[in-house]
């Protein structure tokens, strides 16, 4: 069903995790399998799903998405960050009402992942994500390094995302070591970066009963990306109850999961229509409006 034949909504539904990549990608799989290690723990597999922008946009219209942020992947290769952030900046353009591009970044890269970020933040970039700190090389606790990229993520009022994995429970592809002491170190040595952590944080919601890690958390968002894969539907008012629904923004981890399948997974936790709306688009909407992001039904 189309967005027009779904007929508009009061409040709309923001997806804040979502994949693309452009055709010549998918197409040499393989290759790009063999040269860069965080593709290969993605994409290596034959199975494993890629989309572009058109494929993304035919699933919104299916889920009755309004808005997607498109993220890229934790490259290890700068020249690959750039290349496929320019895909993710021109799709953008070509749909600006519906996508929000976030950019690779290869820290480790130094002056020219800062060059890299200034010149996607110029081209429409809202965000830096997904990174991949435990493929990449580095450390979301490594200051130093980080200190450049935060500043101008800052200044420019950009929103940081990163993978974020659980210390316990089952293994799969992907999962990686980036644990929640990672960006729990993050958020205390750089208090005025958002940072939206992908796949509820790897349970570090849950710390924040504890006074103080609950007030270093204090600018921490917990994306829902992947949750049908990791938790039970309860996830929702569980992590709710703990730092409040207006710190949860609805993702659905796609092409890994429909966008469809990820919005009947938050209807099975049964929330109030208010904290749904929050969950589904009404927190991603405020957080990227303090950007000057503008909301407009196509």
């Amino acid at each position: 069903m189309s967005r027009e034949g779904a007929g508009l909504r009061t409040a709309m539904v923001i997806d804040f995790h979502t994949h693309i990549m452009p055709e010549w990608v998918r197409r040499e799989r393989e290759h790009y399998a063999n040269i860069d290690a965080c593709f290969a723990t993605l994409y290596a597999n034959p199975k494993a799903k890629l989309a572009t922008a058109e494929e993304l946009l035919a699933s919104m219209d299916e889920a009755s998405v309004d808005i997607s942020v498109a993220l890229n992947i934790g490259w290890t290769s700068h020249d690959m960050c750039v290349r496929t952030n320019d895909y993710l900046l021109e799709a953008a353009s070509l749909h600006p009402n519906r996508l929000i591009p976030f950019c690779a970044l290869q820290p480790t890269s130094a002056s020219r992942a800062v060059e890299e970020l200034q010149r996607c933040a110029e081209s429409g970039a809202r965000g830096i994500g997904e990174l991949r700190p435990d493929i990449q090389g580095f450390s979301l606790a490594d200051g130093p390094l980080l200190s450049p990229i935060v500043e101008i993520a800052v200044a420019r009022q950009m929103i940081i995302l990163t993978h974020v994995s659980e210390p316990v429970g089952h293994t799969y592809a992907g999962k990686g070591i980036v644990t929640p002491e990672q960006p729990y170190r993050f958020a205390a040595e750089f208090p005025q970066a958002v940072l939206v952590c992908a796949h509820w944080g790897g349970g570090l919601p849950f710390y924040s009963l504890m006074p103080e890690v609950r007030e270093t958390l204090s600018n921490v968002y917990f994306d829902t990306a992947a949750t049908q894969y990791l938790y039970d539907p309860a996830i929702f008012s569980v992590v709710g109850g703990i730092v409040g629904p207006d710190r949860i923004l609805f993702g659905s981890d796609y092409p890994l999961t429909s966008q469809k399948r990820a919005t009947k997974e938050m209807d099975k936790a049964e929330l109030s229509p208010d904290i749904r709306q929050l969950i589904a688009g009404g927190n991603a909407m405020r957080l990227l409006s303090h950007g000057g992001t503008r909301f407009e039904r196509a």
